[in-house]
């Protein structure tokens, strides 16, 4: 729904200010989750990987900062008859959602200059009760204490508790510009302040025609720049609900990751990271997954990456994971090597004799060894590594022959040519060698 708000900004009930509710984007989170594969040492496979941005940061930490001076009261109107439906529609994309409220009036105002009415809180009866508190008064001069709440509300003054790893957001809304500096603060400090938090702006110029306008010195969309915000330049009172919504479905997105490998596989993005799309945006990169020339053969490796929204932990929506087969591409080694007779001694000139023994090794278990005779392409299989055989040449055979032999010697080939055996490992990869033997003597 909050796809609809940026391009509308909000469809209101003819009654007028009916808040819609929002939802999560469809498919927010990374796609595909996972990947599986089976690729050779040294090789990279490509992935076409989406990240498909929540409409509303997650874990966010909304702060209102209210102008409360007099001729605010239609837009706190709005506000408070619509505070259920903000919350609870935003709480509904992101149930981690939490409120706090600040007002902000000049320093004429006495203490009303700065006032936290609601700390962050998942409540919303908590949330409307610090709206309903809000009384439209006072405010001195044109100029407003805005400076000074901003600065409150960051780093300098440290009025909010932001949590750890949430999304600092910051809806400022009010009619009138502010002194530069407010007790003490100015424009500079105020945006160093809120920096400092890693909030983002939502500032919203309420266009009620009794005062200058929030941007009137350029503060607000200074500032709303300067923290990668939204500036909303003319909002009527009635408006200023779903103008919140609006801009809570407006915000920048920076997509980072955190990736997690095993030692011999690695990931990387094409275009590199960070990027930055307008909230419930798609990020489409390239992921190359790449396996060194040393990853050991056979084993399997594994990457989790998490996919982080302006830093903060998005869900398990958010996690990838990636599984790679390391292909054995390494063949085996075989050779026709001396054999022993049945008594279990390696006879003198035991080639003549014709005892051989099939030796095979591998970089992995299971490599398996078949006879060939190479006259009549018989093939027999499969014998293990090791296996001694006594190979006997019969010329004027016409068929190829293996019988079991006695002792410790496990078969008796008898054929028409020489014997070739081939190695074959358990991936499939193969090598050859020659038994060769003179024909038996007459």
């Amino acid at each position: 729904m909050f796809a609809a708000v940026r391009r509308s900004a909000l469809t209101l009930a003819a009654a007028g200010a009916l808040v819609a509710t929002p939802a999560l984007a469809m498919g927010a989170g990374v796609s595909p989750a996972s990947y599986d594969a089976s690729v050779d040492p040294g090789d990279t496979v490509h992935v076409a990987k989406t990240v498909t941005t929540p409409e509303i940061p997650p874990k966010p930490d909304i702060v209102l900062v209210v102008d409360e001076t007099g001729s605010m009261g239609p837009a706190i109107a709005n506000v408070k008859a619509e505070m259920g439906s903000i919350v609870s529609g935003v709480q509904s994309a992101q149930p981690q959602a939490q409120f706090a409220v600040a007002s902000y009036k000049d320093e004429s105002d006495g203490a009303a200059l700065f006032e936290v009415e609601s700390g962050l809180t998942a409540s919303q009866a908590t949330a409307q009760g610090a709206i309903n508190s809000l009384v439209a008064s006072g405010g001195g001069d044109t100029p407003e204490g805005q400076l000074n709440a901003l600065w409150q509300v960051g780093s300098g003054g440290n009025a909010i508790a932001f949590r750890p790893g949430s999304s600092r957001i910051v809806v400022w809304f009010g009619d009138a510009s502010g002194h530069d500096p407010s007790a003490g603060h100015s424009e500079a400090d105020a945006t160093a302040s809120l920096v400092g938090v890693g909030a983002q702006v939502i500032a919203i110029n309420v266009a009620s025609g009794g005062a200058d306008g929030l941007n009137a010195t350029g503060q607000a969309q200074h500032i709303a720049t300067a923290t990668s915000g939204t500036f909303f330049p003319s909002v009527t009172p009635g408006n200023v609900a779903s103008t919140i919504l609006a801009g809570l479905g407006n915000l920048p997105a920076e997509v980072t990751a955190d990736v997690s490998c095993d030692t011999g596989l690695s990931i990387a993005f094409s275009p590199s990271l960070p990027r930055t799309v307008t909230s419930g945006s798609d990020v489409v990169l390239d992921e190359a997954i790449s396996v060194a020339p040393d990853a050991p053969q056979g084993s399997t490796l594994a990457c989790t990456t998490t996919f982080r929204i302006n830093g903060a932990d998005a869900g398990p929506e958010f996690v990838q994971t990636v599984s790679i087969k390391v292909n054995d591409v390494t063949p085996p080694t075989v050779s026709c090597g001396p054999g022993v007779n049945p008594d279990g001694h390696t006879p003198g000139g035991w080639s003549n004799a014709g005892f051989f023994q099939m030796v095979a090794t591998d970089n992995l278990p299971g490599v398996t060894v078949a006879v060939t005779d190479d006259a009549t392409g018989t093939t027999f299989q499969p014998y293990a590594a090791g296996t001694f055989f006594k190979l006997t040449q019969a010329p004027g055979t016409t068929a190829s022959r293996v019988a079991p032999f006695s002792g410790a010697v496990d078969w008796h080939f008898t054929f028409k040519g020489d014997a070739t055996l081939t190695a074959t490992d358990a991936a499939g990869n193969t090598a050859t060698a020659t038994c060769s033997v003179p024909p038996k003597r007459k």
